[in-house]
């Protein structure tokens, strides 16, 4: 039952992603899509870092996690403000550090181990997610530490966690699950692209909002 949920959830959260994503940010498709993007993101998430801890695949836990992290970050930054949500973002940083250490100390163990890996997954990985996951936690700290995010750069926290989120959802299933499609889109490399395009669209947007702060008003 819990492997259903986790694949509806993806399914769901790939598609309102996409919608969410391509949508005039403000715009009301794009404010109706992202709750059902971030509802099945959230639920999508947990239920992956529960399956994940019971195979077990600690690399894919802390994934999981992480973007539970990322996606509740990020709609906060849009739902609540600093004062109000103070406590949570705390846990919620104090957590991602927990993550962030994590996967550093899982990334080492996989390079000193004999064949590189940690339950099949080489050190690259925990090293990519350590990386964002302590940019996030920097964005934190500065956030609870300035009290308040306006405009422009409250937005641009809100576009690239979900962005990121996203980016891993699509990961995760164009990628991760390749082998569920046939053998000549597998190697066609097309399966790249749905990433390819999260990633560029997320840069495309988080600049369009930046640009938006140093226009004189």
């Amino acid at each position: 039952m819990t492997l259903l949920i986790h694949i509806s959830a993806g399914l769901v959260s790939l598609a309102a992603g996409a919608v969410a994503l391509y949508a005039a940010k403000g715009s009301g498709l794009h404010k109706r899509s992202g709750l059902y993007f971030v509802a099945a993101m959230l639920v999508m998430s947990s239920t992956g870092a529960v399956i994940a801890a019971r195979m077990p695949e600690r690399g894919s836990m802390l994934v999981g996690l992480l973007t539970f992290y990322f996606v509740t970050t990020g709609l906060l930054a849009v739902r609540r403000t600093v004062d109000e949500s103070r406590g949570l973002l705390t846990g919620l940083m104090a957590a991602a550090i927990a993550i962030t250490l994590a996967n550093v100390v899982f990334g080492v163990t996989a390079l000193n181990s004999p064949n590189g890996r940690v339950d099949h997954l080489p050190a690259f990985p925990f090293f990519f997610f350590a990386t964002f996951g302590a940019l996030a936690v920097i964005g934190d700290w500065r956030l609870l530490r300035a009290g308040a995010l306006q405009g422009p750069r409250r937005i641009a926290r809100h576009l690239w966690r979900l962005g990121f989120a996203l980016f891993v959802a699509t990961s995760s299933f164009f990628l991760g699950q390749a082998k569920l499609f046939p053998e000549p889109i597998r190697k066609s490399g097309v399966l790249a692209l749905p990433v390819l395009l999260v990633v560029v669209l997320t840069i495309y947007w988080l600049a369009r909002t930046l640009r938006r702060r140093r226009q004189p008003a």
